[in-house]
């Protein structure tokens, strides 16, 4: 269920069950973990996950979970949060194109991706309220960070679902358009994400983690930033960005850090 395409210098990964609405299960989440283990090898430059259809990814697959024997902390813990680690540190700027519904892991998925568009249609919540289970991959964190514990706990009990529209208005993710122009927005952004620095750019994703994982104060992530900089102006493309900036001409990156 899990497709994957490289058209030069960008991936396309794709979650292909619309039948379910992509839900996923244990097997296509090893699919997932080889699609984007083969897109590193290629040495792409961006990546874009998309859910085929009417929806992005509504999560787990139950339709054959028998809860006597389900095993919810082996599922998380022993394939949900190692795919979701290793998508953020895919070697390329990331971006997320969701439409209809995100949800539980489906929205673990968005937030170990670097950029995140949505539909102004998406449906992006925590819908367990009903089957007694509750928010996971990275949703209490996320939601609490951005839309504080009132909201977050409101959305938590009435299992109300934010559109995309309120979930970029409150921080979640990076814009919301109209459904019919998400994809075409997407692989643009990541086209051209795809001829920068791409080192510079792995270099602010790790300074942003920092911040956003250890609780950095101003004074340390300027410390940080100075010393990754430093690294960054022995580059090939800080050469060369300096250099067609002072010859007033458009930069040819290579997106190496070192």
């Amino acid at each position: 269920m899990i497709d994957l395409t490289i058209d030069g210098s960008v991936a396309e990964v794709v979650l292909n069950a619309p039948e379910r609405m992509n839900a996923l299960d244990e097997a296509a989440l090893t699919e997932l973990g080889d699609a984007y283990a083969e897109a590193a090898r290629a040495g792409v430059r961006a990546l874009v996950l998309r859910g085929e259809g009417r929806g992005f990814c509504a999560g787990r697959d139950i339709s054959a979970v028998d809860p006597a024997t389900d095993d919810a902390h082996g599922y998380l813990a022993g394939k949900v949060t190692p795919l979701l680690r290793a998508m953020t540190r895919f070697p390329a700027p990331t971006f997320a194109a969701v439409q209809g519904p995100c949800l539980g892991v489906g929205l673990g998925l968005a937030i170990a991706t670097d950029v995140v568009y949505v539909a102004d249609s998406a449906r992006i919540g925590s819908p367990f309220a009903s089957l007694g289970a509750t928010l996971d991959s990275g949703g209490h964190a996320l939601f609490t960070e951005r839309l504080g514990a009132h909201r977050t706990l409101d959305l938590i009990y009435t299992a109300e679902l934010m559109s995309g529209q309120e979930a970029v208005r409150s921080g979640l993710f990076s814009r919301s358009v109209p459904a019919g122009e998400l994809l075409e927005l997407t692989r643009a952004k990541a086209a051209a994400v795809a001829e920068g620095a791409t080192g510079a750019f792995l270099a602010s994703r790790e300074l942003v983690a920092q911040i956003r994982d250890e609780r950095l104060g101003l004074w340390e992530s300027v410390d940080n930033e100075n010393r990754v900089q430093g690294e960054l102006c022995r580059s090939a493309d800080y050469a060369e960005g300096f250099a067609a900036f002072q010859q007033k001409r458009t930069p040819r990156f290579t997106g190496t850090r070192g």
